[in-house]
Order: C-alpha cells, then structure tokens, then sequence
C-alpha cells in the first residue's frame, strides 16, 4: 500500500480538499498536522474555519517548524496523517533565518521513517513569472528544490488545477 502521497497545485486549486478526502477515506485515527501560524486577525479566522470544517475526527497538532519530528511523533500504527502545508512551513523556516537543507533533510526522512500514511500538501509557486525581488526569488527556488524531493519521497503524486486531480505518479 502506497504510504506517502503528496498533493501540489496552485492557490484555491483544491489540493487541501482531496487530500483531505484521500485521508477521511483511510481507517485509522486522523491528525492534522498544522504548519500555519496565526500573526494577524483574518490569519486566525481562517485558521478557525478549517478547523471547523474539519470536524471532530480530526485532532490538529501544530508544528510551524518542527514538522519533521511532528511527522515521527504522530505517525503510530492506527494513524493518517495530513501535513497542510510545506509552503507555509518553509516560509517559517525561512523568516526565522533556520537552513533549509537540513530541514528538508530531515523531513524526507521522518517520510521514511512513518509508519503511517502520510498525505502532504504544497503549493506550486513556479509556474508564473520571476518574482521582481530577492526574498521571493529565493522562497521559489527553495519551494521548487523541496517540492521536488518531496515528490521523489513520495509513493504518489498528485498535481491539482482547478478541483481536478491528476495523477504524475
């Protein structure tokens, strides 16, 4: 059985939504694995609103940068586990000056290393024009080097446009 599977696509694509159907559609005791942080009001509402829209068999575990020891933690027999998402959690990394290899390091192997399955989410930030500044430049490239070992890791991946899914692998 396929344990890890990474769903990427764009902004509002519908990426978060099938993944969390491919995970509700699993036995086992579900957790969010939550790599938002709240700085703001409307951040904190939208926070508040897919908690609800979760529901009650969910639990959420927040883990804005360490996600990877998160991923080994909750990852016990019994267990799915939805990461949402890796583009928030490298932007964390990434505005707390904290190096982004080992990071990535790290995560490719608490993948390995789970004994549950393991649905995550990014966004695909690549596709559009060259962003005018350094910090942004920056955040592309290091999204599109995490995407891709994280979509080499993975034993699906599934590119998201407009609601619908394709699978690449």
């Amino acid at each position: 059985m396929d344990r890890v599977h990474f769903f990427i696509g764009g902004a509002r694509s519908g990426k978060s939504r099938l993944a969390q159907a491919a995970a509700e559609a699993l036995p086992g005791s579900l957790v969010y694995l939550a790599t938002a942080q709240a700085f703001d009001e409307e951040m904190t509402d939208r926070i508040a609103h897919h908690i609800a829209d979760r529901g009650a068999r969910w639990r959420t575990v927040e883990c804005p940068l360490d996600l990877p020891a998160a991923i080994v933690r909750e990852s016990g027999e019994g267990s799915v586990l939805l990461v949402d998402c890796l583009t928030l959690w490298l932007t964390n990394l990434m505005l707390g000056d904290h190096p982004i290899e080992p990071a990535a390091d790290a995560l490719v192997a608490a993948l390995a290393a789970a004994r549950c399955p393991v649905m995550l989410v990014s966004n695909e930030v690549g596709m559009g024009i060259v962003p005018e500044n350094a910090l942004a430049r920056r955040f592309r490239d290091e999204a599109g080097r995490l995407n891709q070992r994280v979509a080499a890791a993975a034993d699906s991946v599934v590119l998201v446009a407009a609601g619908l899914a394709l699978r690449m692998k």
